[in-house]
């Protein structure tokens, strides 16, 4: 497998049209891999602490409704 530094290289010397073509697939592969960890995340319990503290945070009298 390539090191980072040859992929920088290589997306250096991309074609505008093909660099183009690069960031929108990269974008959709950023967030799918993004989607895939909260998804884990929130499977394994891992993001139980900050719920329960924003639902205690909005049961304050000092909330307000969005």
């Amino acid at each position: 497998m390539p090191d980072v530094k040859a992929l920088e290289e290589a997306i250096k010397a991309l074609p505008p049209s093909d660099l183009a073509e690069f960031r929108r697939w990269f974008t959709e592969f950023d967030a799918a891999a993004w989607d895939r960890q909260i998804d884990s995340d929130a499977t394994s319990g891992k993001l139980d602490a900050l719920l329960a503290e924003a639902e205690q945070d909005y049961s304050t009298p000092s909330a307000r409704k969005l």
